[in-house]
């Protein structure tokens, strides 16, 4: 082995989990960041809570399950289930502090400079107390339901990631004390803006203002407030005769699912904390003492405030200059040469929307199918479908319903296709489709002929606003004759021989990203021009990161571009000393998955829709387009290279730790996004002048 003793495999890897709070403290690191303008900072800090939320929900809860069944289970670095628990909460508890801390001592002071003050009832005038009080008669409540506990009335089920207000209730003639719950209504805006001088007031603090009223001639000797996180993860049965039903079921499951953390305010008495404790039969370790605002989450309602000029410029996407002559000649130009966007610089709407409207309403296709794993109502790629059926093409939906978190929109979503005549399709219990891949058939004079968009992102038109993602439209007859294949292997009964260029998990994929990876291992052992270029949200996967680790040691240059979770550890003498990662956060979600592979002068490069995690590529249905064409080569090249130019990122180090860049003294710092959106203005001048 080249450099030296390779070294043992927990020494290798990083911890997946705690690389999963890295991201989430990369995301907070933004919103301490003075540079950028204030509700941007806010927004950032809100994603982090909703970030921390999942990662309970999902990740935690499985370690909680593993660490239960007593099985012997080691992570890649070799921690066990306890051993990973207890990292996690020292490290969640250390940045959810930091949050708090950011909140309080600069967001809220930097928001009151401007005018948006957060307070309390107390801040109130005189005048402010009159109108707080009647909103909260006539708006708050009608929906508030108090519920004790006592004989007759058990502790009441909670539902998740909802605030509630503990409350211990004394009789003053009886002298009986009960402990009784308050929820905070999740239909109501989370911070009541009172008087005309930018006075936002939390919701709970207006309820516990107001309390005697849902309790009359009682007197209320605490209030506390706390909020709990349940499992939101599901599994749905092989042996599922009826996935929708399945997954319906498992829906309703998963508002009773275990609980996995309980926030509770930091000055809550130690009886208050027993008694919920109790009722909620939860134990220390899944109890966490908040010492501030709960849920910060909601503070996205500020950043949502029609305030622009402390938000970033708004960015309006360019059509590119291939589809400028309008939906009419789209089949036109992709028959030409293939063509690629790059959201949200390239517009979405102009692209990919006008792509499937044209392909509903000419009367040439005979045929339209896609896949469905997150849409959005805006979205007019359903409404094709539907638009298509009706005009008597085939039209056809793969819907992934176990798409996680969006599984009820999905469902709602595959009815209404159905209803409509769209052969919806569901997929197999155990493989999520979450390739993004649109099939439209064309009759035209030489014959049927096959369009094809494979994209990075979801079929999604509020995402591709904020979301960087590219997407390849093409008539290439081997690329088309594979996505064929793959419709009809989830719609139909059988297994696809051979894939002629896509790369398809759970099929082909590892075997063929592994293929490209030693092929430039070879040249690298050869002493000929070898790199790698990945960019992708999470990577993880042993043997991948393995045969990167013998890229590295062959001298290989290898350059990760991963947004979140990333298990390599870069930077090792006689390992991976020819290994660097970057991870890029921006005003849009870096979010596209892009592969580049150079050996011996040959370049390969391929953009879809698939993580390097053992769930991508085992578990689910993933699709990796080749691109060709030199010119769009050239076009994600500069684009992979912006992002390992930007001066604003993180580094992984060898320790495992990331370090924020910065701009050399006296010089501008370089941003990727910015000047990906420099790039996009100069087409859409050019085009003008054209």
């Amino acid at each position: 082995m080249a450099g030296g003793r390779r070294p043992k495999a927990a020494g290798k890897l990083l911890n997946r989990e705690l690389s999963r709070i890295d991201w989430s403290t990369r995301v907070l690191e933004q919103a301490a960041d003075p540079l950028l303008p204030l509700l941007e900072r806010v927004k950032y800090c809100a994603f982090f809570s909703s970030q921390i939320d999942e990662f309970f929900a999902v990740r935690v809860a499985g370690l909680l399950d593993q660490a239960a069944s007593g099985l012997n289970v080691r992570s890649d670095d070799g921690r066990s289930p306890k051993a990973m628990l207890a990292e996690i909460r020292k490290r969640v508890e250390e940045v959810t502090a930091r949050q708090l801390k950011l909140w309080t001592k600069e967001l809220c002071p930097a928001l009151a400079v401007e005018g948006i003050r957060v307070g309390r009832v107390e801040d109130c005038t005189q005048d402010e107390r009159a109108e707080l009080e009647l909103r909260f008669h006539q708006d708050v409540y009608p929906v508030l339901t108090p519920l004790a506990v006592g004989p007759g009335q058990p502790f009441p089920y909670i539902s998740p990631l909802s605030l509630s207000l503990g409350v211990f209730v004394r009789d003053p003639e009886s002298g009986e004390e009960r402990l009784a719950r308050v929820k905070v209504p999740e239909g109501l805006p989370r911070f009541v803006e009172v008087g005309g001088r930018g006075l936002f007031l939390p919701l709970e603090d207006v309820i516990s203002h107001f309390l005697a009223s849902l309790f009359p001639q009682m007197e209320i000797s605490e209030l506390s407030v706390f909020r709990l996180t349940r499992d939101a993860d599901f599994e749905v049965s092989d042996e599922a005769d009826d996935l929708l039903e399945a997954v319906q079921l498992e829906l309703r499951r998963r508002r009773f699912g275990d609980i996995v953390r309980v926030e509770i305010s930091a000055d809550t008495s130690a009886e208050m904390l027993q008694r919920l404790k109790r009722g909620l039969a939860v134990t220390d370790d899944q109890v966490y003492l908040v010492d501030g605002m709960l849920d910060l989450a909601d503070v996205m309602q500020f950043a949502q405030l029609d305030r622009p000029e402390l938000k970033e410029d708004p960015w309006v996407p360019v059509t590119h200059p291939r589809f400028a002559s309008g939906p009419a000649l789209m089949f036109n130009e992709i028959a030409k040469s293939d063509i690629l966007v790059h959201h949200p610089y390239d517009s979405f709407a102009t692209s990919f929307e006008a792509f499937v409207r044209s392909a509903a309403t000419d009367p040439d296709v005979i045929a339209l199918k896609a896949t469905v794993y997150r849409t959005s109502d805006e979205s007019p790629l359903v409404p094709a479908l539907i638009e298509a059926a009706e005009n008597g093409k085939q039209s056809v939906c793969l819907v992934e319903l176990k798409a996680r978190f969006d599984e009820r929109r999905n469902i709602e979503w595959s009815q209404a296709l159905e209803r409509a005549g769209v052969h919806v399709v569901y997929g197999f219990p155990n493989l999520k489709i979450h390739a993004k891949a649109t099939l439209v058939v064309r009759r035209e004079a030489g014959g049927l002929r096959r369009y094809v968009h494979i994209g990075t992102g979801n079929y999604h038109s509020v995402t591709a606003r904020l979301y960087e993602d590219f997407g390849l439209f093409t008539a290439d007859v081997d690329t088309a004759e594979d996505v064929a294949n793959l419709f009809n292997y989830v719609t139909g009964f059988g297994r696809p021989e051979r894939f002629r260029k896509l790369l398809v998990a759970p099929f082909n994929l590892r075997e063929r990203v592994i293929e490209e990876i030693r092929k430039v291992t070879e040249a690298a052992a050869a002493k000929k021009h070898a790199r790698i270029r990945l960019k992708v949200n999470n990577l993880s996967d042993r043997a991948i990161i393995d045969e990167l680790y013998a890229a590295s040691q062959a001298g290989a240059k290898i350059d990760l571009i991963v947004r979140s979770i990333c298990a390599v550890r870069p930077g090792v003498k006689g390992l991976s000393e020819n290994i660097r990662v970057r991870s890029v956060l921006g005003r849009f979600l870096e979010h596209s998955r892009v592969f580049h592979f150079e050996a011996r002068g040959e370049r390969a490069y391929f953009v879809g829709s698939a993580d390097l995690l053992p769930r991508n590529l085992d578990h689910r249905l993933e699709a990796m387009a080749p691109v060709h064409d030199a010119r769009l080569q050239q076009r994600l090249g500069a684009a992979l290279e912006a992002l390992l130019e930007d001066d604003r990122a993180w580094e992984l180090l060898s320790d495992g730790t990331w370090k924020r860049l910065s701009a050399k003294k006296g010089a501008q710092p370089r941003s990727a996004q910015t000047a990906l959106m420099r790039s996009a203005r100069r087409r859409r001048r050019a085009a003008r002048i054209s």
